[in-house]
């Protein structure tokens, strides 16, 4: 198969599909990611889901920065880790993931992360159309009805589907201005919740157990999860000179800049209105009655912009995912699947579900265990090839027949498929949420929320005590020089 692909023009419009970047077409910079990674969380479920750990887990304001601190260096910690990879072979999450599962076998888990994918694009589009009713409420006193509810999504998920099938360069552009936007009214939030809160009340707040903590901890952690396989995406534009190190660490320090005062506002927050994670219908209105007008009207504004960023993110990994799973079509065409799906998904969660945010949180917590499986094996097989000079084979990747590096044994690297398989299962029994109880569930594991840790524990310890995985011949006959360590 022939992997070359033509030059990525200097346009908007991003050309390039799953096949590998060649060498001198790297020229990201490790500080482009920064942007990204703040865009990729600016969500006013934050605030929600922080106001959550509150309310429903009585944590008090200490324990929410822990809880949002730890959550966001574990879960991004993750993402940057396994980022890397993504310079190592120019290439998407999904399409890497071949070197690990093989050829066909690559289909299981990237079907989860798909499908996943779906899943997450309707949560956003439902919180973006619901942050557009909020704002025609607020500003001229328009009641939600059920043809509105279809226009906003209609147009959320429109504007969602131009901006991801622009690509990388549009994608970053808007990253870097809807940070400097939002972080301009979210210190203006932060110093209206300084000069109106009632500190006394919220610092003398009594402590809540362990327990929640922990079980807090791997909620607001999901999120970040979720994005793991995704971050090889954004790093394969990067030189192979570009630092590891600095790759994790600026993906850690670009969400937690976002995600833990937006956390820790949303319990702030709880404090004087307790009704805050309670707005099961619509996650947005809230603020309304939290905020003054003149600031709850341009922050619902900069974080609408935000939501449909972050869901313009993951259509855009959606995108390769879809391509890596046999769909012929271009890039920006197979964006548009995942676009249809999240558009009926957010109809049906808008106009029939009604619990969003019960929804939401089961969502996240099955999100976690599914994605923790498939990061397991990533993470052994991505240390297996760290020593290596050619850690993966271009051609190998886009070769879907039995000529393959990573066809393994017809086209399934068993070992990781059953690592992955009994990892999922183990994380799926240790988890609980509203329509499903796994027999563990109720074990210390279970009642601590910790079926994601657990998942990935497992699936680490079994990939990595089967023999390890032997890859076939390359095509050119040459193997990879596996003596001499190449740059981190």
């Amino acid at each position: 198969m022939d992997t070359t692909s033509s030059p990525e023009t200097e346009g908007a419009v991003e050309t390039r599909g799953i096949e590998p970047v060649p060498d001198h077409e790297r020229q990201g910079r490790v500080r482009e990611l920064f942007p990204t990674w703040v865009a990729a969380n600016i969500s006013v479920l934050l605030l929600t889901m922080g106001a959550s750990l509150v309310i429903n887990n009585g944590l008090n304001f200490w324990q929410v920065l822990i809880v949002a601190a730890i959550a966001s260096v574990i879960s991004f910690g993750m993402v940057g880790v396994l980022s890397v990879s993504g310079k190592w072979g120019g290439a998407p999450g999904a399409l890497l993931s071949r070197a690990a599962f093989g050829v066909r076998g690559n289909y299981f888990p990237g079907a989860i992360l798909w499908v996943a994918r779906f899943g997450w694009e309707t949560i956003n589009a439902v919180s973006g159309a619901y942050a557009v009713l909020t704002v025609l409420k607020l500003l001229f006193g328009i009641e939600t009805n059920n043809v509105l509810i279809v226009v906003t999504l209609l147009a959320f998920v429109a504007c969602t589907f131009v901006v991801s099938g622009l690509g990388r360069k549009a994608l970053n552009l808007c990253n870097k201005w809807s940070t400097y936007l939002f972080s301009v009214f979210s210190i203006m939030v932060l110093i209206y919740l300084i000069a109106e809160m009632d500190w006394h009340k919220i610092f003398s707040q009594s402590p809540g157990s362990t327990a929640l903590m922990i079980a807090g901890i791997g909620t607001i952690a999901a999120g970040g999860i979720s994005w793991v396989p995704t971050g090889p995406d954004f790093a394969r534009y990067l030189p192979h000179a570009a630092s590891g190190k600095k790759i994790v660490g600026t993906t850690i320090s670009g969400a937690a800049l976002v995600l833990v005062p937006m956390v820790l506002m949303g319990g702030v927050m709880a404090v004087s209105k307790p009704d805050l994670a309670n707005q099961n219908t619509d996650p947005m209105s809230f603020l309304g009655s939290a905020l003054p007008d003149w600031l709850a009207i341009p922050y619902l504004i900069t974080a609408l912009v935000g939501m449909m960023l972050i869901n313009s993110l993951s259509m855009y990994s959606a995108g390769f995912t879809a391509q890596t799973m046999g769909v012929k079509l271009p890039r920006a065409m197979a964006v548009s699947i995942n676009a249809v799906i999240s558009l009926v998904g957010g109809l049906f969660m808008m106009l029939v579900a009604k619990d969003f945010i019960g929804q939401f949180i089961t969502f996240l917590t099955l999100l976690a265990v599914s994605f923790s499986a498939w990061i397991g094996v990533y993470g052994i097989d991505m240390a297996r090839r760290f020593r290596r000079t050619v850690r993966y084979d271009p051609h190998g990747l886009m070769t879907i027949d039995r000529s393959s590096r990573y066809w393994y044994v017809g086209g399934f690297c068993w070992q990781a498929l059953t690592a992955w398989a009994v990892a999922l299962i183990a994380g799926l029994c240790l988890t609980k949420v509203e329509w499903f109880t796994g027999p563990l569930a109720t074990t210390w594991l279970g009642e601590h929320g910790l079926g994601w840790a657990v998942t990935i524990v497992i699936a680490a310890l079994v990939f990595a005590v089967l023999p390890a995985p032997k890859e076939n011949a390359p095509a050119d006959g040459k193997a990879a020089d596996d003596r001499k360590p190449a740059r981190v």
